[in-house]
């Protein structure tokens, strides 16, 4: 069955996000701007990576993961020691946040109710908003990154890439691209691509792994929805038992206009391993 390849240290997966940090992303978004928001969500999601692989022995390397960050120019998005790299083995990424802030968290009081908690909080990306939006450049550099890595891990399951944009391409029609990336593999099946879409088209709604392009608002929308991966059998679970989106089995990794929740969800969908050994 593809997309069944057991995780392992000697076999890990791999996944890389990219992210749009153009001058648009300066944009509110909720509370914050677009960049923070989308910066928040990557940090979260990389603590709650090491915090699965945490061992009694310490932090396992199941995966290796990536941020290449687009705007201004092109490249590894990380900060700190990791700025510079392509792909790092997610104990080193445990090791090295570029600074630890301190945050509120609300935790329950033991008596039904909620009290806030000063906790330290990790972060390796920094939200940036500069310069245009070159997805073609941005995917090109991905397919050289992924197609290293799937060279050397051909057994492995297949990476997952992220991507998370809130306009249009500046250096043309990133499809070609896309569907390049899509097309390598490995030995379990197919790249697997999820593409974020923060749109500021008025008509715009919130849309969540739709099985269909009916609702979207835009050409752009569009595109990116069928440059998406249908989600695998294991994710599509994961989607309906945990966070009850109800999902078909044609769903694709495409989310519009989500708030940072359903960002935080979506991007832990599309990096749920069925087993780590």
């Amino acid at each position: 069955m593809m997309y069944s390849a057991e995780i392992s240290r000697s076999n890990p997966s791999c996944f890389l996000f990219m992210i749009d940090q153009s001058g648009s992303m300066s944009d509110p978004f909720g509370a914050s701007t677009k960049a923070e928001s989308v910066a928040d969500a990557i940090n979260r999601l990389l603590q709650n990576l090491i915090i699965k692989c945490a061992k009694s022995e310490g932090i396992r390397d199941y995966y290796h993961v990536g941020v290449i960050g687009y705007g201004a120019s092109v490249g590894p998005a990380f900060g700190g020691v990791l700025a510079g790299k392509e792909l790092v083995p997610i104990s080193e990424i445990a090791d090295h946040p570029s600074r630890l802030e301190k945050r509120l968290k609300k935790i329950p009081d033991g008596a039904g109710g909620v009290v806030d908690q000063l906790v330290k909080f990790p972060v390796w990306l920094d939200p940036v908003a500069s310069g245009g939006t070159p997805i073609c450049q941005a995917m090109d550099t991905a397919h050289t990154i992924l197609s290293q890595w799937v060279s050397e891990y051909a057994h492995c399951f297949p990476p997952v890439v992220i991507h998370i944009t809130d306009g249009e391409s500046t250096d043309g029609d990133p499809t070609p691209a896309m569907e390049q990336i899509r097309a390598l593999a490995t030995d379990d099946g197919n790249i697997l691509l999820f593409n974020l879409h923060i749109s500021s088209n008025p008509n715009a709604v919130n849309l969540s792994f739709p099985e269909t392009s009916d609702e979207l608002p835009d050409r752009y929308s569009r595109m990116l929805y069928e440059s998406s991966s249908i989600l695998t059998p294991f994710m599509i679970w994961v989607a309906n038992q945990e966070h009850q989106l109800n999902l078909s089995d044609r769903a694709r990794g495409f989310v519009l206009n989500a708030d940072l929740t359903l960002v935080v969800q979506a991007l832990d969908i599309g990096t749920r391993p069925a087993n780590l050994r």
